[in-house]
Formats: C-alpha cells, sequence, structure tokens
C-alpha cells in the first residue's frame, strides 16, 4: 500500500540541526516532526544507560515496533541521528546534515558534552559516519546531503526540502488516489 504523504529522515551528527530543521518543515508542511528521542523516552525503548556517554541506549527492535504503524502510514520527519536501523520501505528521502568542525564544536560544547561525548561526534562529522551509513543503508538516489552551518542554511535546506515535497506529492498521490491504494 503507498503513502499519500513522504517520510523523511533527518539525520546527522548530534549538534548539526536536525531538530531545528525538523520544527520548521513541520511548521511548513503537512509533515509530522517525529523525535525518536521523544519517542524513546515516552515509549520506554531503552535497554539501559551509558554512564560514559552520559546518554540512554535505544533497544531499536522496541523502537521500531512502536513506531511502525505511523511511520509505515507516511507523513513523518523521522529526527534521530542514525538512520541505517530504518527499513528503506519507509523513507522516501535521506536527508544527512553536516556542520563545519568549529562550528560543531561549538554548539556541542555549549551543550556540555562530556569530553568524550564531545570527540566521539567531533571524530564521527570528520569521518564522515552517519553519510557512510546512510550509503550503506539505501539507494544512493533518497540520499541528500546538506550543510548546516548557520540560520541561512536551515532556511536554504527547508526551501530545497518543501520543493522536494511538492513535487513528491503530485507523483506519488495521483498514482495511489487512482489505485484506490492510498494510506
Amino acid at each position: 500500500m503507498l503513502r499519500s504523504k513522504p517520510n523523511i529522515i533527518i539525520t546527522g551528527t548530534p549538534g548539526v540541526g536536525k531538530t531545528s530543521l525538523c520544527e520548521s518543515l513541520a511548521g511548513s508542511t503537512n509533515l509530522q516532526h517525529l523525535s525518536i528521542n521523544r519517542v524513546a523516552k515516552e515509549r520506554d525503548c531503552y535497554e539501559g544507560w551509558d554512564e560514559d556517554s552520559r546518554s540512554w541506549i535505544v533497544d531499536e527492535d522496541k523502537l521500531l515496533d512502536a513506531i511502525e504503524d505511523e511511520v509505515r502510514a507516511g507523513g513523518y520527519l523521522v529526527d534521530w541521528h542514525a538512520c541505517d536501523l530504518f527499513p528503506e520501505s519507509w523513507i522516501d528521502l535521506v536527508i544527512v546534515l553536516r556542520s563545519e568542525p568549529n562550528t560543531l564544536y561549538d554548539r556541542l560544547k555549549a551543550r556540555k558534552y562530556p569530553e568524550k561525548k564531545l570527540q566521539e561526534n567531533m571524530d564521527a562529522e570528520i569521518m564522515e559516519v552517519l553519510l557512510a551509513e546512510a550509503r550503506e543503508a539505501f539507494d544512493k538516489d533518497l540520499i541528500v546531503e546538506l550543510q548546516s552551518n548557520n540560520p541561512d542554511d536551515i532556511e536554504s535546506n527547508a526551501g530545497r526540502i518543501e520543493a522536494w515535497i511538492e513535487q513528491w506529492t503530485p507523483q506519488n498521490w495521483g498514482a495511489a488516489a487512482e489505485d484506490g491504494n492510498v494510506v
């Protein structure tokens, strides 16, 4: 069954602006912001706590079970620092946000990240870990890499994604409606 609205993953290293972009898009499109951090907390999708990084360890199977029906129906901006756990059949576009190292460092420092966690995230960004994960998990035609260093980038990125959504809807909604296979 086809979705009447697309699902878009907004991913990237912590601090690149995923949530800011999702909030902007949720306000300007008919898509809902699905913060995986919030879902994991509200639906108890944790398997433990990592004291070194001072963060929860998400139970990915439980998380996927918790959101499957919603996401399969479509219309979500999925906000999380990883994308390779989501089935490709659920996703229509993968946005990998990137930031300049100095910009990212300042953002993570402002969040008071422990030094080990800050360094792990800096290394992940410099080594393009999340971009590589996206490329391994999804067809290359679904992946778009965008810079996110300042408010102008957020605005520009939102505009590009809004244009993509406008193109997606007529292509997919019309064909699905004709076939009677609309979620």
